[in-house]
């Protein structure tokens, strides 16, 4: 049974424990990051300020789940040679640290035998999904709720079967 899709706000500040992120597009067109994107690949500029009308209100979010005791972890999974919004997306992960997640990256060809569900997630507490669904294209399609309980340890497991391979992301070099 599906739920209603919380806010990003009302999902995290429900998480008492953990919260989980797999990441495993190499290309993300999301409506709210195209300009910036767009004046990356022109100018190789990104906003990384924290405090900046674009990152606050997520620093805000993350940095007070994280004050709760809550761990945030985001583990992407990326083709080698990236895509140029994996070089973005890379760019800008300074601020994801910056706020307290954190966060690694694994090569595609290291995650041949790992299980995966067909989408990226959010696992809280390790048992609600917030599924992340998006168009062929990349744009983002409505999310999806659940708590089924297989489902959750299909994505628990397939996020530790990654994150113990992943680079964190102070090491992992782009190619």
């Amino acid at each position: 049974m599906s739920l209603s899709v919380p806010s990003w706000d009302e999902l995290l500040d429900g998480a008492r424990e953990s919260a989980v992120h797999l990441e495993m597009r190499d290309t993300y067109r999301v409506a709210g990051e195209a300009d910036d994107f767009r004046a990356w690949l022109e100018t190789g500029q990104i906003d990384t300020d924290p405090q900046s009308a674009y990152w606050r209100p997520w620093v805000d979010l993350v940095r007070r789940t994280v004050a709760r005791g809550v761990r945030v972890r985001r583990a992407r999974i990326v083709s080698e040679p990236v895509s140029d919004y994996v070089r973005y997306e890379h760019t800008g992960t300074v601020v994801n640290l910056a706020a307290g997640e954190e966060v690694r990256w694994l090569p595609r060809r290291q995650a041949s035998d790992i299980a995966l569900p067909g989408n990226d997630f959010w696992l809280i507490d390790g048992r609600l999904i917030r599924w992340n669904h998006f168009t062929g294209e990349g744009a983002s399609a409505p999310g999806e709720v659940s708590e089924d309980h297989t489902a959750a340890r299909l994505c628990a497991t397939a996020f530790e079967a990654v994150w113990a391979r992943a680079i964190p992301h102070d090491e992992y070099k782009i190619q």
